[in-house]
């Protein structure tokens, strides 16, 4: 199978600059960037990563079956697709701006590393997955609604997205594999 570990520090990230053509590495939680890995790399496994990222036209590795894994924190709306969670039963009153808003405090903790996306999940999240730290598991194109699949297969092992939007109200996603 195809290792898609990056050999990052927590919060690191690769991206690539477009001036330069040229990976360089982002910490998601202080906004620094660099041309050299930072501190705490396992060297190999990013000189391994960083081949296979480049062969894949810079885009993150993903298994050899073509699947990622995904965990999430979703915060429901009143105008969500289902407007009822596992916290609110009779029905989610929160405006679509408030949930926003909520998403954006726990992100900041996430990438502050104050607090773990699957900690949070499960006592935050929406989703019925809470119960498993918001672990959605392996899954393959085609399965999660598009902005969703979009945003999972976008990011590399260990990062963060921003927040995103689906019918389903809006997300927090961490790639875990």
């Amino acid at each position: 199978m195809t290792s898609t570990n990056t050999g990052l520090p927590p919060s690191w990230t690769v991206r690539v600059s477009r001036t330069h053509n040229q990976e360089y590495f982002f910490n998601q939680a202080t906004k620094e960037s660099s041309w050299d890995a930072p501190f705490g790399t396992d060297q190999e496994v990013l000189s391994e990563y960083l081949k296979k990222f480049k062969a894949n036209g810079y885009k993150p590795v993903v298994g050899d079956d073509g699947k990622v894994r995904i965990s999430h924190l979703l915060i429901k709306n009143n105008q969500s697709r289902k407007p009822k969670s596992w916290k609110s039963p009779d029905g989610i009153t929160t405006t679509r701006d408030e949930a926003i808003q909520i998403l954006k405090k726990h992100l900041a903790r996430i990438l502050n590393g104050e607090v773990k996306l699957s900690e949070l999940a499960k006592t935050e999240s929406d989703c019925s997955s809470h119960s498993v730290g918001g672990d959605l598991g392996f899954f393959g194109k085609g399965q999660m609604q598009p902005k969703f699949e979009e945003t999972a297969y976008a990011l590399h092992v260990g990062e963060v997205s921003d927040i995103i939007e689906t019918d389903s109200g809006v997300h927090i996603l961490q790639r875990t594999g």
